[in-house]
């Protein structure tokens, strides 16, 4: 069995039911999913190497080196043993399914700290100046007791690995998402480690999203400013089959609400006032919606029309849902391999459809 296919076993006890809602601007009731009805699997994204699971997906914004715009980056979390947290690769990937390797990071040669080493997570954006910014939960074994806190590494246009990014409050860094102004890029990252490995499994409620501030100027790496936890209390499991279940996906509205993909509690929570707000929102933020078609998500971005979509780790379903917290369908991205399939997901240019990951069958796919 696909070692993320046991996810759906180890969270079973926490499903949720019901419906949540908070006062969210950009709430449309036409859905973006519902014209959305073939898939179509694009390429395969195990490299040279063997890595399997495809876990984070980003589109290129612009061509700098050997990033090409509108081509697709995706990160592999297994190596080819299918042991988690030991990926070193990230796919370069063409919109007509060519794919090449874009990098191997090797855990020797990082230019800074990253306790445990390399394993490729959900996190990964590119940043101005074609910097690729990527999280890394390692473990030793592909078991959640040898799991460290990692870090995040930053890679130049070629691939190369040039600085890290680490410290206390970057614990597991597991999904992300960034929007730049100016010469400034703010990263957001769900970190799912909080309190280190346990043993079987125990759930804490210390997880957090942290907001980083970065100095991207032209011409320059990019440089930390300054950290701030803006959502704390959040559920997590540790788990020997599972790795770990905790806060993932990440998508920021045009109104400054962060949302947050908390998988443990089968929920979509909002940050409000993200970018600006000195305090954690406890909890993980204001429920929007909870239970119902959402069952473990897992990836999450906004959809043209404002939308928040989400892949379900459950069931192989893309959850289409309102700001408000209106369910409004669940597509069935994957309904072969199902459950444990989803993870990473991206808006097709033009919203011409959605990109996802399959590491049921280690591919990348189409919605449209």
């Amino acid at each position: 069995m696909h070692k993320s296919k046991n996810l759906v076993l180890a969270a079973a006890a926490v499903a949720l039911a019901g419906y949540g809602a908070t006062a969210t601007a950009g709430a449309s009731s036409a859905s973006f999913l519902a014209p959305l009805k073939t898939v179509t699997s694009l390429t395969s994204t195990v490299p040279h190497n063997g890595d399997v699971n495809p876990y984070g997906i980003v589109t290129v914004p612009s061509t700098i080196g050997m990033l090409e715009a509108g081509d697709l980056l995706v990160s592999n979390f297994n190596d080819k043993a299918n042991a988690q947290g030991t990926g070193t690769t990230i796919d370069e990937i063409t919109t007509a399914g060519k794919s090449s390797l874009f990098t191997k990071i090797k855990a020797a040669a990082l230019p800074g700290s990253c306790p445990g080493g390399v394993g490729l997570t959900t996190a990964l954006n590119v940043l101005p100046g074609g910097y690729v910014v990527v999280g890394s939960l390692p473990t030793t074994n592909g078991m959640s007791a040898t799991a460290q806190y990692g870090c995040l590494i930053v890679l130049n246009s070629a691939g190369k690995a040039v600085e890290t990014i680490s410290g206390s409050q970057i614990q597991g860094p597991w999904d992300m998402t960034a929007v730049t102004h100016g010469s400034t890029t703010t990263l957001f990252v769900s970190n799912v480690l909080n309190g280190g490995a346990a043993q079987g499994v125990v759930t804490d409620d210390n997880s957090t999203v942290l907001r980083i501030r970065l100095r991207t100027a032209s011409g320059e790496l990019p440089k930390v400013l300054n950290e701030q936890v803006i959502a704390d209390k959040i559920p997590w499991v540790d788990n020997s089959a599972a790795l770990v279940i905790g806060p993932t996906g990440l998508a920021l509205a045009s109104n400054g609400t962060l949302y947050l993909a908390d998988t443990l509690a089968n929920r979509i929570t909002a940050i409000p006032q993200a970018l600006t707000r000195t305090t954690a929102a406890p909890g993980g933020g204001t429920t929007v919606s909870q239970g119902g078609h959402l069952k473990q998500p897992l990836g999450l971005v906004l959809a043209p029309n404002g939308n928040i979509l989400t892949a379900n780790a459950g069931d192989g379903n893309i959850v289409e849902t309102t700001p408000a917290g209106k369910q409004l369908l669940a597509d069935p991205a994957d309904p072969k391999s199902g459950a444990g399939s989803l993870f990473g997901l991206d808006v097709a240019a033009n919203g011409a459809g959605v990109y996802f990951v399959d590491d049921g069958n280690n591919t990348l796919r189409l919605l449209h």
